[in-house]
């Protein structure tokens, strides 16, 4: 499992008429993330777990500082790359430790299943496996939506703005791994998420850019929001 690195995280809904200032003013400063190519955007779809008491989205609701969301990730609906991740939040900030599953592996994990192969270099997928057998853990929502991101990059900065649009909640896992899905939008028409993460400090100038009148931080969570649309 990946070493330990806390981020700060900011979370801002935004309408379509932000983005494209947003956008207008980041295209001069930040570049679009390589991995956007030339869409200019992929595609994200999340399976999360939670477990037989619904803690995970419990502590989301009381807002407990110490918390971590067990989710398996794929990206443009390809089974060539799987991940599963581990997203942990304290004292306000975020950590993300990872590691990839082969197709079995997610499969087994996708019907409730503990995978019983699991390597050495799987520490993400041995917690998780763990979890599974001792507090029941099971996948419980798919959240899809589509991701825009920049990032920059300079001497000590390391900032990373996303926009996150058609948010869909879906409670068909069996579907997890096929082209199109059956989501619902859990923001409403034209709105979107803004997501600004950095390291150590954030650059006078990215901060300046991001500076719109009514643009408030919020506590916003794909998970937590999605879970709530199912009624758990």
């Amino acid at each position: 499992m990946e070493q330990a690195h806390y981020r700060h995280e900011y979370k801002y809904p935004v309408t379509c008429g932000q983005i494209i200032m947003e956008q207008a003013r980041i295209n001069g400063i930040m570049n679009k993330d390589v991995h956007a190519k030339e869409r200019g955007y992929y595609n994200i779809r999340s399976l999360y777990f939670d477990d037989i008491k619904n803690s995970c989205y419990q502590d989301n609701e009381d807002g407990v500082d110490c918390r971590e969301k067990f989710r398996v990730r794929i990206y443009n609906h390809s089974t060539e790359r799987i991940r599963l991740e581990v997203k942990q939040k304290i004292r306000g900030k975020t950590c993300k430790r990872s590691c990839p599953i082969s197709l079995s592996q997610c499969r087994q994990l996708m019907e409730g299943i503990a995978p019983v192969d699991v390597r050495p270099d799987q520490q993400a997928l041995h917690k998780l496996a763990y979890l599974m057998l001792t507090r029941l853990m099971r996948p419980v929502v798919i959240v899809d939506y589509d991701r825009v991101p920049y990032t920059y990059r300079l001497e000590d900065a390391n900032v990373r703005v996303t926009f996150d649009c058609n948010i869909a909640s879906a409670g068909d896992i069996s579907s997890f791994l096929d082209e199109r899905i059956q989501g619902r939008g859990i923001m409403p028409v034209g709105r979107a998420l803004m997501e600004v993460k950095f390291d150590s400090f954030l650059p006078d100038e990215i901060y300046t850019l991001l500076q719109l009148g009514d643009l408030t931080a919020s506590t916003f969570s794909k998970y937590y929001l999605c879970r709530k649309f199912h009624n758990l």
